[in-house]
């Protein structure tokens, strides 16, 4: 849609510009490959000393698995993302493999970037994403019985675009508003 393009300062790349949080997803499923093809590109991502503290849980719709995530997720989010082709759980593993398994405080971060190259490469696919952190982690981890050093961080819902209009308020104007962005001088705090 014409009106989610950003509207950059600087020239920024086409993918960036053009990516974007959406609520209406098509009927159209997502394959296994198409899901992988997703997953293998966050995998892909930078991660302090290659740890690569990300797993995934995904669910195709009409699944009990999908069923279980989004029935995870906070009403607000559950309305649209019930339209999803596919739910992709992002897991921070907090401990590093190395050096007897001490905490990983970049593991965040880190998975941050694995979520990043889901979506960018979702959108090279003409698949958009949602991520969400308005879901119940509690329930991800009870039913896979993750251990303790596993912790739900987001769930993406992806899928293919369809027509806002099947939206219901206040979702459909959030879907058909341009996007902004705060001013690069609001969030550059020195330069010289």
């Amino acid at each position: 849609m014409e009106v989610k393009i950003a509207k950059t300062a600087f020239d920024v790349h086409p993918i960036i510009k053009n990516r974007w949080s959406a609520r209406s997803f098509s009927e159209k499923p997502m394959t296994d490959e198409v899901i992988k093809t997703i997953i293998e590109a966050g995998h892909w991502m930078f991660s302090a000393m290659n740890e690569q503290p990300w797993r995934f849980i995904y669910a195709k719709k009409n699944t009990p698995a999908f069923d279980l995530i989004l029935s995870s997720l906070a009403h607000g989010n559950a309305i649209w993302a019930k339209n999803a082709g596919a739910f992709v759980v992002s897991i921070v593993k907090t401990d590093f493999d190395k050096e007897g398994n001490p905490f990983n405080a970049w593991a965040e971060h880190d998975m941050g970037a694995a979520n990043a190259g889901m979506i960018l490469q979702a959108s090279t696919m003409d698949i958009y994403a949602h991520p969400m952190a308005g879901f119940k982690p509690e329930i991800i981890k009870e039913y896979y019985n993750l251990p303790d050093n596993l912790k739900p961080f987001v769930v993406n819902a992806f899928g293919y675009l369809d027509e806002p209009q099947k939206l219901e308020e206040p979702f459909l104007t959030r879907e058909t508003t341009a996007r902004s962005r705060k001013n690069l001088e609001e969030i550059i705090l020195f330069q010289e």
